[in-house]
């Protein structure tokens, strides 16, 4: 794992833990990344919750409740549906942050509109609003994925801080 997603994942660890709180992931093009970076530091487990790997369609809707009419009219790769997975995993999961991302991270899949490297992400909160944020990274589909994990955590981070 690199060094800066380990940085990146200490400290959400530290200020989830000062400030009470659980996490759940819900990844799509990572395929867990946001998730291991935050588990591969001893004592995880009491900030990280669960997290939710929902590669397919399918898997979105049944596992995180995200409907198939909203993947169907605005895609899997949209911020619709990127809110959607956050508050599905605030939905089915006893947290207080849910961390959502889904994305084409090549080298195929693109569609006109939809670049390699788009990347939507979600932030939600308990209680609170959810907010998303499109990127398109550059790079291989390594760096995409590393990218977006890295963008995940800074966002998790700062909604512990309270933002």
């Amino acid at each position: 794992m690199p060094d800066d997603l380990s940085d990146e994942a200490e400290a959400v660890l530290r200020l989830c833990r000062a400030a009470g709180l659980r996490v759940a992931t819900a990844e799509s093009c990572t395929g867990g990344m946001i998730a291991a970076a935050l588990t591969a530091i001893a004592g995880s487990s009491d900030v990280v919750e669960r997290g939710f790997v929902t590669y397919s369609n399918e898997a979105k809707s049944e596992l995180l409740g995200v409907p198939a009419p909203l993947i169907a009219q605005c895609g899997a790769v949209s911020a619709e549906v990127a809110e959607a997975m956050a508050r599905g995993a605030l939905a089915h999961a006893p947290v207080d942050l849910a961390v959502s991302v889904t994305g084409i991270a090549g080298p195929g899949g693109a569609t006109p509109g939809k670049p390699v490297g788009l990347v939507h992400l979600g932030i939600a909160r308990r209680g609170g609003a959810c907010r998303t944020e499109r990127h398109v990274f550059p790079g291989d589909r390594t760096a995409i994925r590393a990218a977006a994990a890295r963008r995940a955590l800074a966002l998790l981070r700062e909604a512990a801080q309270g933002g």
